[in-house]
């Protein structure tokens, strides 16, 4: 039999259709003209007849599976597609506009400071990275302790928003599913969860109308020279520009593949996404300082960093709205905090900096799930009730989750009602004490001297 046409008989998975397309064959190939038995057997049925012949094979193998439905014999198999959300595809990167070598300079000093130095070596080798699936912390990232800690603990805010709020397979008839089996997610809904979280994070930057997605191919466009230092990251990026919301997600998920490479730059293509959607210009606007830049010394990353990618705006104020600052001798200088509430919040807690407390905007956000940022250490909290910040008499007894991408979680309940007594986890340990206590000083920057109450045992790494 052709090989042509045992490929495509094969691909129906049943053998009662192959046996049909070879019948078939054999009696196309007797009807030929003599005349062409003596030519090559590749060359002996042109390609049309070949889709001919198995157009009809095909009709006659679905009317009789009409009159039996179950042809297929005890010791046939069945193949099935592999699932394409634990197998992704590691497709490579094609279209959007090589970078120039302005464009490479201008990303590396607005994120790094200069393009003449190599840039921080964890922003090159931090994916994200996920704990193991359909396990308890399966809704959460890990990553070791560096600069990139701050970005990776946004994005995981908004993981916990896909996973938690924004179910798109329920369905009417299903129960509802416990909050602690949506905090279990699969491998499949661990990277929806991760490419919903990219798109909706940079969609909200550049204003939903927009978002730009910084990928690299294997192909360098920017020479090493005295004024840029090779990375192997930005001198390879292709720039995409998308203008719609459900394309960005289709895009995102297609090259998923680029953001959880370990170790791989994937934080760094978010980081360089996020700056491409907002325009340099802007950023360093919103900095306030030309010479100002995102990656600082703070050992888990600058609150630019974080207030871009929350708020879309890269400021390093936390205040509501906009507050002139100046004096007698001085024009009052404009300076723009967060413009609007915003949907994750942001809380912080660092000894002797109470004038940069965050304003209600990022205190009360619209859905209960803050980044967190106590010491230095960026983390999230969470509650699974959605109603929690809308309902008053919700928001006087609940629990709240506590989450580090170091892998450090705790449980406690928040009392407002002012009837208990604060209680602690006995611990051997001073650095865990000493944790569990400055947590609870963050938590009183939102809810001022409610009691904690904290529930089993807490695990600081």
């Amino acid at each position: 039999m052709n090989s042509f046409a045992r490929q495509r008989s094969c691909s129906s998975g049943s053998s009662v259709e192959l046996e049909q397309l070879e019948e078939l064959w054999s009696q196309e190939e007797k009807d030929m003209d003599p005349a062409e038995e003596n030519e090559p057997r590749a060359e002996s049925i042109p390609l049309a007849k070949k889709f001919e012949i198995l157009a009809k094979a095909r009709h006659i193998f679905v009317g009789k599976l009409a009159r039996n439905p179950h042809p297929v014999t005890g010791g046939d198999r069945i193949m099935y597609a592999r699932s394409q959300q634990r197998n992704f595809t590691k497709m490579p990167v094609t279209g959007g506009t090589p970078v120039t070598q302005e464009v490479a300079i201008a990303f590396r000093s607005i994120v790094f400071g200069t393009s003449v130095a190599p840039p921080r070596g964890e922003w090159l080798r931090t994916g994200f990275v996920f704990r193991d699936a359909d396990k308890e912390l399966a809704y959460g990232l890990k990553a070791p302790r560096n600069g990139c800690r701050g970005l990776l603990s946004v994005v995981q805010a908004y993981i916990l928003k896909q996973l938690l709020f924004e179910r798109k397979d329920f369905k009417k008839n299903e129960p509802v599913m416990q909050p602690e089996m949506l905090l279990r997610p699969s491998r499949g809904k661990q990277l929806e969860a991760l490419w919903l979280a990219i798109s909706d994070i940079l969609w909200r930057i550049g204003e939903k109308t927009k978002a730009v997605v910084c990928l690299p191919q294997d192909q360098p466009y920017v020479s090493h020279s005295l004024n840029y230092f090779q990375d192997s990251v930005t001198e390879k990026l292709h720039i995409f520009e998308i203008a719609n919301l459900e394309e960005l997600q289709i895009f995102i998920k297609r090259y998923i593949h680029l953001f959880l490479e370990e170790p791989g730059p994937g934080a760094l293509l978010l980081l360089y996404s996020a700056v491409a959607t907002r325009g340099t210009k802007n950023v360093i606007s919103d900095i306030m300082d030309e010479k100002g830049y995102l990656v600082t010394g703070a050992e888990e990353g600058s609150q630019s960093i974080i207030m871009l990618l929350l708020t879309g705006r890269a400021t390093p104020y936390l205040h509501n709205g906009v507050v002139y600052v100046g004096d007698e001798e001085h024009y009052a200088i404009p300076q723009f905090g967060v413009l609007q509430r915003s949907e994750i919040g942001f809380l912080l807690f660092d000894e002797g900096v109470e004038e940069k407390a965050p304003g209600s905007r990022l205190k009360t956000p619209s859905l209960p799930i803050w980044v967190v940022c106590c010491l230095g250490h960026f983390g999230v909290i969470f509650n699974t009730n959605r109603e929690l910040l809308r309902n008053y008499h919700a928001e006087r007894r609940f629990e709240l989750i506590y989450y580090t991408c170091g892998g450090s979680q705790c449980q406690l309940t928040v009392d407002t009602r002012h009837d208990g007594s604060s209680t602690q986890v006995s611990t051997s340990e001073d650095t865990a004490s000493s944790s569990l206590a400055n947590l609870e000083k963050l938590i009183h920057t939102k809810w001022q001297d409610a009691h904690i109450h904290w529930n089993g045992t807490s695990n600081f790494i």
